[in-house]
Parts: C-alpha cells; sequence; structure tokens
C-alpha cells in the first residue's frame, strides 16, 4: 500500500467543524516573522552559480538586489515594528568559502554581526545554511553530482556552526532540495540546466547524504543547537474517483515523503514551505497569485498534518503569496493562519509562522518581477515601503493567533 494515502482521513476530520470560530491563540512562545535568502536580498554576490549563469545570460542578472547587506539593520527595524519575534535568513556559502577548503573571516563576522543584530532586537534568528545557489568552485566541480559533494557540504556546514553556534539555535542544512534537484537537473531551467533524470536522481541521493553528514558533524559539536531541514511540500488531493486519489497518494509519497523518509532519523525539525495543491481530477478555477499560482491556503493545513508521522517540531519556513497590487495578501495571510490554528488544535506540533518574504527580492530565474514582500523594494533607489498587508500580519503577531 502507498504510504501517502495515509492523508486520505485529513479529508474527512477538516470538514467537520471547519467552519467553527477558533478561540485559542497559539501555543505560549510561538514563533512569528518572515523569511528571506541570501542570494536573492543581499545583492553583490559574484562568485557563484548563479551569478556566472547571468553573465552566460542564461538567467536574469541579481546585481545589487536589495542591499540587503549593507542595510540589514533597518530592514531588521521594519520587521521588529511589525510585531516579528523571530526571522529566518540564509548564509551565502560562496561568500564564507569562496576557494575550496578556504574559508573568509570577514563573511563570518559579518554574519556573525546580523545574528548578533537581530538577537538585539529581540528576535530570534532561524538561519539556513545552503538556499540554492553553489560557490563557483563547486559547481565547476559538478555541483551536487560531485562524488565529494557531501563532504564538502557538510565540513561548510561544522564550519559555520563552530564559529557562529553562540548566536543561534535553530539551524537548517538544505532549503528546499527537491525544487533544487528539479528545476536544475531534470527541468533545465536553474543552474546547471540539465534534463537527465539520472542527473536528478544522482543530485537527489547526493543531497540527502550531504544532510545527513552534515547533520552528524554539527551535532558532533555538542553545543546544543537544533538541526533540521527546509522541505518543499505540495498539497495532492483528488476527486471523487478513486484513481485520482491513488495519483495523488503516489505524487504524496513521490514528491512530500520520498526524501524526508531518506533522511529519516536525522532532523530534529522539519521547515515547512508551501505554495502549491494539485487535485487529480479538478474542474473547477482558483484566483491565482501573480505568479499564476492557485491561491489555496488549506492545503497548507493538509501538509501540516502529513508531518504527523515524523514526531518532529515543524516551523512554517515560508508560505507566501505573489502580489504587486496587494490586494490578495492580506486575507492570503489570514486564511494561513487559520488554517495553521486549526493544525495546532488539532495536535500538530507548530513552532512558528514565518512568511515569504519579508523584502521583495530577486524570484530566480523570474529576476524582480514578481513580488512577494511585506515590505516593497524600489530597486532604483533601494527606497522601502511597508504594505498594507503587513500591517495585518502585524495584527496576527501581536495577538499570537488569528484576527478578523
Amino acid at each position: 500500500m502507498f504510504t501517502g494515502l495515509a492523508f486520505l482521513p485529513l479529508v474527512f476530520d477538516t470538514m467537520v467543524g471547519m467552519s467553527k470560530k477558533l478561540d485559542k491563540i497559539f501555543p505560549k512562545n510561538f514563533y512569528w516573522g518572515a523569511a528571506s535568502a541570501s542570494y536573492q536580498v543581499e545583492g553583490g554576490i559574484e562568485n557563484c552559480d548563479w551569478a556566472q549563469a547571468a553573465r552566460e545570460g542564461k538567467v536574469p542578472e541579481c546585481g545589487d538586489a536589495c542591499d540587503h547587506y549593507h542595510k540589514y539593520q533597518g530592514d531588521f527595524d521594519i520587521a521588529k515594528d511589525l510585531g516579528h519575534n523571530a526571522t529566518r535568513i540564509s548564509l551565502e556559502w560562496a561568500r564564507i568559502e569562496p576557494e575550496e577548503g578556504k574559508f573568509d573571516k570577514s563573511a563570518i563576522e559579518h554574519y556573525k554581526k546580523v545574528l548578533q543584530y537581530i538577537v538585539s532586537k529581540d528576535m530570534t534568528p532561524f538561519v539556513t545554511l545552503w538556499h540554492f545557489t553553489l560557490p563557483q568552485w563547486l559547481a565547476d566541480k559538478g555541483g551536487f553530482e560531485s562524488p565529494d559533494a557531501a563532504e564538502y557540504f557538510a565540513r561548510y556546514c561544522e564550519h559555520v556552526v563552530r564559529e557562529l553556534g553562540d548566536e543561534c539555535r535553530h539551524w537548517a542544512t538544505i532549503n528546499e532540495p527537491v525544487v533544487f534537484a528539479s528545476n536544475g537537473y531534470m527541468r533545465g531551467n536553474w543552474p546547471p540546466f540539465k534534463k537527465r533524470f539520472r542527473s536528478y536522481e544522482k543530485t537527489f541521493k547526493n543531497l540527502a547524504k550531504a544532510h545527513k553528514l552534515a547533520y552528524k558533524r554539527v551535532k558532533n559539536l555538542d553545543i546544543g543547537c537544533e538541526v533540521g531541514i527546509v522541505k518543499d511540500n505540495i498539497y495532492f488531493h483528488g476527486n471523487w474517483n478513486p484513481f485520482n486519489k491513488i495519483i495523488a497518494a503516489c505524487m504524496n509519497w513521490w514528491w512530500n515523503r520520498r526524501f524526508l523518509n531518506k533522511i529519516s532519523g536525522n532532523f530534529d525539525s522539519i521547515g515547512l514551505n508551501y505554495y502549491f495543491h494539485k487535485k487529480f481530477g479538478d474542474k473547477a478555477t482558483y484566483e491565482k497569485t501573480d505568479m499564476g499560482w492557485d491561491i489555496y491556503p488549506e492545503g497548507l493545513y493538509y501538509t501540516i498534518r502529513e508531518l504527523k508521522q515524523y514526531d518532529k517540531p515543524i516551523f512554517i519556513a515560508e508560505a507566501g503569496i505573489a502580489d504587486e497590487r496587494d490586494i490578495h495578501r492580506a486575507e492570503y495571510i489570514r486564511d494561513l493562519v487559520y488554517w495553521t490554528a486549526l493544525a495546532v488544535e488539532r495536535g500538530a506540533n507548530v513552532r512558528a509562522f514565518m512568511y515569504w518574504s519579508l523584502l521583495d527580492n530577486f524570484e530566480w530565474a523570474l529576476g524582480f518581477e514578481k513580488r512577494f514582500g511585506l515590505i516593497e523594494i524600489d530597486y532604483k533607489t533601494q527606497k522601502r515601503k511597508v504594505r498594507e498587508s503587513a500591517y495585518v500580519y502585524k495584527k496576527i503577531c501581536q495577538n499570537n493567533g488569528v484576527v478578523d
């Protein structure tokens, strides 16, 4: 029997009482914040595979992005003013290890200052060690297809946590491993632009190996930190047709569970990224985001519940909407929080909610066209403007729960 079928009873479970008014707020010490990623916001990173691909005209240039590398204090000041008590960032591997085996002390010192500033604002940092971009030296060696990639990655993670472990207790190794492997090695629209299933499978296995080795190395430092994974999960479901439900169950295993099962026993928490649902046999139409994605916030409930089998704390590492005119964002955030609250009320061990994203940013192969941010960026002037939806989210953060 496909393990993905375990999610089917959730349909009935959710329908019962789903319109009930939730009185319960979130647990005490719940983390509220927003997320960002180094290459997408920092600017000035020219020694990685994405920068090289841009020079070759294969992807848009990132350039200065939001200049967050220099403006991080002001950005986190805004986050604090918006009621956030946590924030999720990533570190740039190419800055920290610009040459194989040579670590840049100034880069470590910069990120130490960033983390210390976050803490000084009474916010808790959640740090992802790697968010898609590879140092050029590793890309030249074949990236995560290299037989030595896991060792390179574990060495990097161990070094960073040894140096910065006093500043942060919540670490994640890899962001969205299946998205990275799919876009780079099967769809071919991200570096290294391959369309080979064999390359995908090799990368998939090496990513799992890299995570497990990094997890063990970091835990052996014995500094009492949490080491998790950030996983991109989709809510797959089907209509009344049993065949469509079986397809959904298979996809649930293939996309959502396969990687987590492969690294089972080697993570302390799961960061959940939610953006998509796919209903097989569905003829319904949905409102769309600026990305053309269905607006379907209830799928977050299901993806949270599907993680129950791993019996680990969950934090929502990313959930958000591209909405340049800020028409749907406030309602979408309220709905995401509602469905998270319902999951918590029904026993899910969710510890944090991080909206994606704090700032408008570089959206990979789409460049700067799509805008997810609570904070609008004028890329010509680098001026920041807080969107109205950010103040709705502020009320949620201050209330520690659902607001009307």
